[in-house]
């Protein structure tokens, strides 16, 4: 029985890679069961699609797109993702990865191979929250994995979603303090929690996060998604 490693994919998007045409492939699983997670389908789902006609959808958009995103779920925990990438990177396209830092090594060795362009790293939360949040123990991989990026020269973004019965504002204020800690000079995305859509745990009510209880003189540019 052929894998099925993808759950879906959306075919175009300009908002997912800075300033390029992409499209999405969803990689079912993940080895975090994060509270406010959007997409429990994929997360607790099976894929549906084969790496074949991943390529084969691929193939038909040669020149008309410029890169793929590598999202989930969490894409680096499957088994053949490396290969499955140089496959996709051979034909030309830019690669960014969605991920969640928990496989530093995977991360480390697409680096070394020149095989990514972008990575977009999930902050979680800090040490002392990580757990309750993500329900995993995951966050040394998580801080390996930043560090990874921080020595390297692939471009990245570090992003948080907020809600506040999980982030509070002194909590969020320790998020930046760790990435101004760890000399981070990018963007930093902190997305606010969406009400009313479904998720992997039913959460109250979250307000939205509020700008003017962020820390000042930051070494990075925080960007909030509202």
């Amino acid at each position: 029985m052929l894998s099925k490693p993808i759950y879906n994919i959306t075919p175009f998007t300009l908002l997912d890679y800075p300033d390029k045409s992409a499209c999405i492939f969803w990689y079912a699983g993940c080895n975090m069961r994060c509270l406010y997670c959007y997409n429990p389908e994929i997360v607790l789902g099976k894929g549906t699609t084969t790496f074949s006609e991943a390529i084969s959808f691929l193939k038909s958009r040669q020149g008309l797109l410029d890169a793929v995103v590598f999202s989930g779920g969490e894409c680096l925990i499957h088994k053949n993702i490396l290969d499955q990438i140089k496959t996709i990177k051979e034909l030309g396209f830019l690669i960014k990865i969605d991920t969640n830092g928990s496989n530093p090594n995977v991360l480390k060795q697409l680096i070394k191979s020149n095989l990514i362009d972008y990575v977009a790293l999930d902050f979680k939360g800090t040490k002392s929250n990580f757990q309750q949040i993500t329900k995993s123990d995951l966050f040394p991989q998580f801080e390996k994995s930043f560090e990874i990026l921080l020595q390297s020269d692939v471009k990245f973004e570090i992003r948080t979603t907020y809600h506040s019965r999980l982030i509070s504002a002194n909590k969020l204020n320790e998020m930046m303090r760790y990435l101004n800690s760890k000399n981070y000079t990018g963007n930093y995305f902190i997305q606010s929690f969406k009400n009313n859509v479904t998720t992997l745990s039913d959460l109250p009510f979250s307000d939205r996060v509020q700008e003017k209880n962020w820390l000042p003189s930051l070494s990075f540019n925080v960007i909030c998604r509202n």
